[in-house]
């Protein structure tokens, strides 16, 4: 991806968010400023109520902000659409669905049907290794399996832009491990313009292009951190010096965060 000149792919201009609690005002956002790249990859990190999953909602359009505006490609974001895929940590998917059902659904609403959609689910569900499994519901499914459906129906609708919000937390450690290596691979296919948010300071330095850190309620990007590290990135990775200073870095910051939330 190098050398290649890349555009703005979504411009966060001065987004605040109110909520009317009945305490009064809650601030959730106040002014968020951020320009992410096409293809970037780009995770968000901190404390627990500072915003992140508030910013990603308005990004995709589950949410409007209080004041400023989010553009996808220069068009201001009125609503969700099909260039911005979601996946949450909630898998989201219908139990009453096969995994290639789940996959298709998608692609029906955008008119795609019959063999062609067929053909666009099978393609997204061998990329994540699921094609032993077409006809599982899934109750029948592990977690890992269950957040791989969704992925893979979050791609078959071939958005540029993939939110995800903490799509790996509920999951155990190895299996986490593998869906981390699994979305760089396929993120490095595909070329997405990823927006991640998570706690794992860890997976946020693994994954990310640059970390962003919010501060404590009312959220705001407190500082933009770029992780020079090459890719491919393996758990080996987590060893080398660089990644530990990244880490310490960016926890420091997070923690001092988390105790501005605890005052």
């Amino acid at each position: 991806m190098a050398g290649k000149e890349r555009n703005i792919k979504v411009k966060i201009d001065n987004v605040r968010k109110v909520y009317d609690t009945r305490n009064g005002e809650m601030i959730a956002l106040n002014g968020v400023n951020l320009d992410i790249m096409e293809n970037e990859f780009i995770c968000v990190v901190g404390p627990s109520g500072c915003g992140k999953s508030t910013l990603l909602n308005i990004i995709a359009g589950l949410l409007e902000p209080s004041s400023g505006a989010v553009y996808c490609d220069g068009k201001e974001v009125k609503g969700t659409g099909t260039e911005r895929g979601v996946v949450f940590q909630q898998y989201a998917l219908f139990p009453w669905m096969t995994v290639k059902k789940n996959v298709m659904f998608g692609l029906n609403l955008k008119g795609i049907k019959g063999q062609e959609a067929e053909d666009i689910a099978m393609k997204y569900i061998k990329m994540v290794q699921l094609e032993d499994f077409v006809n599982h519901y899934p109750k029948e499914l592990s977690g890992g399996m269950k957040q791989r459906v969704a992925i893979a129906r979050a791609y078959a609708v071939n958005p540029s832009i993939l939110l995800m919000d903490e799509p790996f937390g509920a999951l155990d450690a190895q299996t986490r491990t593998q869906l981390q290596t699994e979305l760089l691979e396929t993120w490095e296919k595909e070329q997405k313009t990823c927006f991640f948010i998570t706690h794992d300071v860890d997976e946020a330095i693994i994954l990310a292009q640059k970390v962003i850190i919010m501060s404590a309620r009312p959220g705001r990007i407190k500082e933009i951190v770029d992780i020079n590290i090459p890719y491919p990135r393996t758990q080996e990775t987590k060893m080398t010096p660089e990644f530990l200073e990244l880490k310490n870095h960016i926890w420091s910051q997070v923690y001092q965060e988390y105790l501005e939330v605890r005052k």
